[in-house]
């Protein structure tokens, strides 16, 4: 399952309804801005497990975070805490507060959800990706060799990044990453 469905279904769509409520927003544009923004957040996960030791470091982050618990308890989204975590998470995929600016306008062009709100729903939904990210891989499972949770991982990731469907996610990250930083890829 990819990290998207993961989160649209924890907890019977719990997790979805709590973030809405937290934004004002119903099911179905709360829906419309996760599909906005976790391909972004996949995006920045993937350029940061390609960097040396970025598997390494995500793998511990997610067996010492605690983040599979913002999906099996959907009231911690509440909690400013998990905001202070999401913000920290995105300072990990994002490396800085322009590109997260850049990440919820975008969103906010194609939901048509206020990039104000979308801002503020980012951090929350960093930490629902880690959760989703952490629940799936078993990642506190210390029997599990390193491979074995990175191919879970990027099983996760994979549905997200290749949005042209074509087998390759190389070029489509490109493309993201070339639009967060306002330039088009070199043919």
């Amino acid at each position: 399952m990819d990290i998207l469905q993961t989160i649209l279904n924890a907890q019977d769509g719990g997790a979805v309804r709590q973030l809405g409520s937290r934004f004002g927003l119903p099911p179905e544009k709360t829906q419309s801005a996760l599909s906005a923004l976790v391909p972004a957040l996949a995006a920045g996960l993937q350029r940061n497990i390609g960097g040396e030791g970025g598997m390494q470091g995500l793998l511990s982050a997610l067996t010492s975070g605690g983040h599979d618990r913002y999906l099996e308890d959907p009231t911690t989204l509440a909690d400013p805490s998990t905001t202070q975590d999401g913000n920290g998470i995105l300072g990990h995929l994002f490396g800085s507060k322009d590109v997260s600016r850049q990440v919820a306008q975008r969103a906010s062009d194609t939901t048509g959800i206020g990039a104000d709100t979308l801002k503020k729903m980012l951090p929350l939904v960093a930490a629902m990706v880690m959760g989703g990210l952490a629940r799936n891989t078993n990642a506190a499972d210390s029997d599990v060799v390193v491979p074995e949770k990175a191919g879970g991982i990027m099983a996760m990731l994979t549905p997200l990044l290749d949005r042209n469907r074509d087998g390759s996610m190389m070029d489509d990250i490109i493309g993201m990453a070339g639009s967060f930083l306002g330039r088009r890829p070199n043919p």
